[in-house]
């Protein structure tokens, strides 16, 4: 196999190349005695320029190669500016990890594993050990392609217990070779578009506290609110009532957290109906595991009421995906690194696409590391058709530098490698594992 090394630059080549690594103004080859003379190879450009930048990544992953010079993961603390209250958790400030890699080229990549125990496997402490141990084998390991190195981190950090330390691992290893290679991450994930906007949650608050915060955001520009709902079925519909006192003309995603019992879940839509209320998504209305309890609920709110509902803690791995998919149990699949990892989200995109399911893009509490990720991932591959990325909105400081522009709802990926965000690894504070 021809390797592309981290410290390459490039010189224009007559074989089929993706456009994307058209735009490096040059690269030179480095050879090594135990390859064979180096040439990229890239699959062939498809029509489809989305499908074109999504077959360089995946032939990134086999051509390019990596060396892991430095690597460590550090608490990542940040307040809350108010109380974060779903109906499985309540959060005052964020305890996430973020991680840094270097390679040898002096790339740097930049991930974060955002940490919600009650959704999230791992609590900060584990976070932090297992972040030490896929880092010591990062700058241990020798010389290898971009893939083989994603394939020893999923293997150090298997399964949904440990997600959301590989997908902040993953995170770090692809921002330092789109760095390596001067290409925003928007552009490698697909290159369909350079922005995206969201909506804004209102966590579980009482119903003068929901509308002074839908006010706020009304003016702020936001047009799709999602609501915290799931821990008491009449509170929720005074909750809404207020808000729409004060935004009419918003709409509403509805996400209970799986706090809702299935006959709950559908008399909050008799009653939302009886207001004249129709939700644009019901997320995950109820426990996780009750996937007969989630596909009569998703068959009643599109039949009777029109409401898409959405998959979230029930999908945490492609074989629950496949479950959700061929049992018709939802509507739309809610895509959060955390719960996958990158390259099992990717995946799961795959089949979801596949079937026609639609696609939600999410995260937990997270900073603008994450969050710039998620953003540049569903803005290169397109076709979300709800985008919940507004966590960063909640924090009370921003520890982060550079990343993405915020206009109210609309974040637009201006940078010119990578997810461009980064921490000033001073001010994050080194824990000894």
């Amino acid at each position: 196999m021809a390797l592309l090394h981290s410290s390459f630059l490039y010189s224009p080549m007559t074989s089929p190349f993706p456009d994307f690594l058209r735009q490096i103004p040059t690269l030179r080859f480095r050879e090594y005695n135990h390859h064979p003379p180096l040439f990229l190879r890239c699959s062939a450009v498809s029509a489809s320029r989305s499908r074109a930048m999504t077959l360089g990544f995946e032939s990134l992953k086999e051509t390019f190669s990596i060396d892991v010079v430095r690597a460590e993961g550090r608490a990542l603390d940040v307040p809350l500016a108010a109380p974060f209250t779903i109906a499985s958790s309540r959060l005052d400030a964020v305890g996430n990890v973020a991680v840094r890699v270097e390679l040898r080229n002096g790339s740097v990549g930049w991930g974060e594993a955002p940490v919600l125990p009650s959704v999230t496997a791992e609590d900060q402490p584990g976070a932090l050990r297992a972040a030490a141990e896929a880092c010591r084998m990062l700058v241990s390991r020798p010389l290898a392609t971009l893939g083989a190195v994603l394939a020893d981190v999923g293997d150090i950090l298997p399964g949904h217990e440990f997600a959301s330390v590989r997908a902040g691992v993953e995170m770090a290893l692809i921002d330092a070779v789109a760095n390596s290679i001067r290409i925003p991450l928007w552009k490698l994930f697909g290159g369909v578009s350079d922005s995206v906007t969201t909506d804004i949650t209102i966590p579980i608050v009482s119903p003068s506290e929901a509308a002074e915060l839908a006010a706020k955001y009304y003016k702020q520009g936001f047009s799709t609110l999602k609501l915290k709902v799931g821990k008491n079925l009449n509170s929720d519909v005074e909750v809404l009532r207020a808000i729409r006192l004060v935004h009419p003309d918003c709409s509403f995603i509805l996400d209970a957290n799986e706090g809702y019992k299935s006959q709950q879940a559908i008399e909050v839509l008799d009653k939302l109906h009886e207001m004249g209320v129709t939700p644009i998504l019901f997320e995950q209305p109820v426990h996780r595991d009750d996937w007969e309890g989630l596909r009569h609920i998703s068959h009643v709110a599109k039949e009777k009421y029109g409401v898409a509902v959405a998959a979230d803690e029930s999908c945490r791995s492609l074989n629950d995906a496949e479950k959700i998919i061929q049992g018709r149990l939802a509507h739309v699949i809610n895509i959060k690194l955390a719960k996958l990892g990158v390259l099992g989200a990717l995946d799961i995109i795959d089949v979801a696409r596949k079937a026609g399911i639609a696609l939600m893009i999410g995260g937990m509490v997270e900073t603008r590391l994450a969050m710039g990720f998620a953003g540049h991932l569903a803005a290169g591959l397109g076709g979300f058709s709800f985008i919940d990325l507004d966590t960063p909105l909640l924090l009370s400081e921003d520890p982060v530098f550079g990343g993405y522009e915020a206009s109210g709802p609309v974040y637009k990926f201006t940078n010119p490698r990578g997810h461009g965000a980064f921490l000033h690894w001073d001010n994050t504070a080194s824990t000894d594992i």
